[in-house]
């Protein structure tokens, strides 16, 4: 329940969410245009943007909000539709490193791009939004 002075804007907080569910069902749309789910668009760019040495079952599950077991399956359809590889870590052998194929980076890049055109366009609006919630 809000404070006695704050005054929730029910309006903005809606139109926020709004807007939030349309570039996701835009995000959707682009990764199956190009074969993919929304989870593998997800994984790759997770690990894409992982830093050196990090990206593995364990951190993708963090960054995808989603079980170890549940990561762990994702990672063996991405392996077995040749998007990602596993390497050992050198660091701790009971952990494997998860690297982007070249066609995965191929897609990831077009996805990127297409995704950053469209949040470049929808900027204003999120800005106008966000600095109408208090």
């Amino acid at each position: 329940m809000p404070d006695q002075g704050t005054v929730v804007d029910y309006a903005a907080l809606a139109e926020f969410r709004h807007a939030l569910r349309k570039f996701l069902v835009f995000s959707e749309r682009k990764a199956e245009e190009l074969g993919l789910t929304a989870q593998q668009h997800q994984a790759l760019l997770a690990i894409r943007g992982a830093p050196t040495d990090k990206a593995t079952i364990g951190y993708l599950a963090d960054q995808l909000i989603i079980k170890p077991h549940s990561a762990s399956g994702l990672v063996e359809r991405l392996e077995a539709s040749g998007l990602i590889a596993r390497s050992p870590s050198e660091t701790d052998r009971r952990q494997s490193l998860l690297e982007l194929t070249a066609r995965a980076r191929k897609l990831l890049e077009q996805l990127s791009t297409t995704h950053q055109q469209e949040l470049l366009r929808l900027r204003p609006m999120f800005t106008a939004l966000l600095t109408r919630i208090e």
